[in-house]
């Protein structure tokens, strides 16, 4: 089966591509599709995550596993396309260079059957051009939250004096 998926810039103005890949292709595959079609060199890490409808962030699937004796964490070229985006469960977030930041959102369009003479991985619309910068990202704190008070009440948190 041929997944038809949107792949879109978190920013403001509208920058995406429309891709089709192969269900049985891994997110490895389809990783370097996205970076090959948006314009990246391909050699920054990089993570997809599950989500909900409301994009909120679930489960890691990530291109390495940077942990010094192995993890649990699911990597991209163990995990096919097909097992990951489902008719319910048709949003990805999708993370390139984690010092940048490039933030996208995924999102299933359509399953459809593969066309004779057709090469897949393709790039059906290109919409939109990467800026030279990522897009700034505005983290709110809570403004309710004192730090002065936390920092006088180490007596209070249990802390071991010689912890290092």
């Amino acid at each position: 089966m041929i997944y038809k998926i949107r792949i879109i810039l978190d920013t403001e103005e509208d920058i995406f591509r429309d891709v089709e890949i192969e269900g049985k292709s891994t997110l490895e595959d389809f990783h370097n599709v996205l970076t090959q079609s948006f314009g990246f060199l391909g050699n920054e890490m990089a993570s997809f995550y599950t989500c909900d409808e409301r994009w909120n962030q679930d489960e890691e699937i990530a291109l390495f596993d940077m942990s010094e004796k192995g993890s649990d964490v699911r990597l991209m070229h163990e995990t096919s396309v097909e097992e990951i985006l489902t008719t319910q469960t048709p949003k990805l977030i999708y993370v390139y260079d984690f010092l940048n930041m490039w933030t996208f959102f995924v999102e299933l369009a359509d399953i459809v059957e593969k066309e004779d003479g057709r090469v897949y991985p393709n790039v059906l619309f290109s919409f939109g051009e990467l800026p030279d910068t990522p897009p700034e990202r505005k983290f709110e704190s809570d403004p309710s939250f004192d730090f002065d008070d936390t920092l006088e009440n180490y007596d209070d948190m249990d802390f071991d004096e010689n912890w290092n």
